[in-house]
């Protein structure tokens, strides 16, 4: 099976990281960002939210594309779990370091929800991933900041870049962390008969 039409794989995704990693397994798609309010909801645990994240994005797209029932839609959500806190994105400098002091030293984990759908069906899974960092003095905290990684990332780091001076050990899945599970999204896809290996020849 050769890889799906441009035309037919929607992600739910303005991260680059996202579509650098679908693209990394010959997965071809369009992009199509979603607005969606992302408060949590009273007594809601972390997993509960970053899987609602998840399908809330893909059932934003799908509203979006009406009877277009050739489409398929991926959605994923990433969260970094502390001391049972979800670490958000940093909202100033001192917010970023405050969160890099946070995991200096010790284990976090990194939840990622993936969820594709169609018309007619849908399916979802979550990636576990704890991630031990060693000891972040204030000065490399502020240095990192200046990089201007921490923006816009979950736990104010990103692990594909200058934090991953920061990591120890990593248990579970590297591109979960990421932002994008590649094994559990192509288990995913392969429910909707999406095959990123045909094993054919190449030219």
């Amino acid at each position: 099976m050769s890889p799906v039409s441009r035309s037919l794989i929607l992600l739910a995704s303005a991260s680059p990281r996202r579509r650098e990693l679908l693209s990394q397994i010959g997965i071809s798609f369009q992009s199509c960002p979603q607005n969606i309010d992302e408060s949590s909801l009273a007594g809601e645990s972390a997993t509960d939210y970053v899987q609602r994240m998840a399908t809330q994005k893909v059932e934003s797209a799908l509203k979006t594309l009406a009877e277009q029932s050739n489409w398929l839609v991926l959605g994923a959500d990433t969260i970094v779990v502390c001391d049972q806190e979800v670490l958000g994105q940093p909202t100033s400098q001192s917010h970023a370091l405050e969160l890099l002091m946070q995991l200096s030293n010790r284990d976090h984990q990194v939840l990622t929800a993936v969820t594709v759908a169609s018309a007619g069906k849908c399916a979802s899974s979550i990636s576990r991933t704890t991630v031990s960092f060693r000891a972040i003095s204030p000065a490399e905290a502020g240095a990192y900041w200046r990089t201007g990684e921490p923006a816009g990332k979950a736990g104010g780091y990103a692990i594909q870049g200058h934090a991953a001076i920061f990591v120890k050990k990593l248990r579970g899945s590297y591109s979960g962390v990421m932002g994008l599970p590649l094994f559990e999204t192509m288990q995913l896809l392969h429910q909707f008969g999406i095959e990123c290996l045909s094993g054919e020849a190449g030219p």
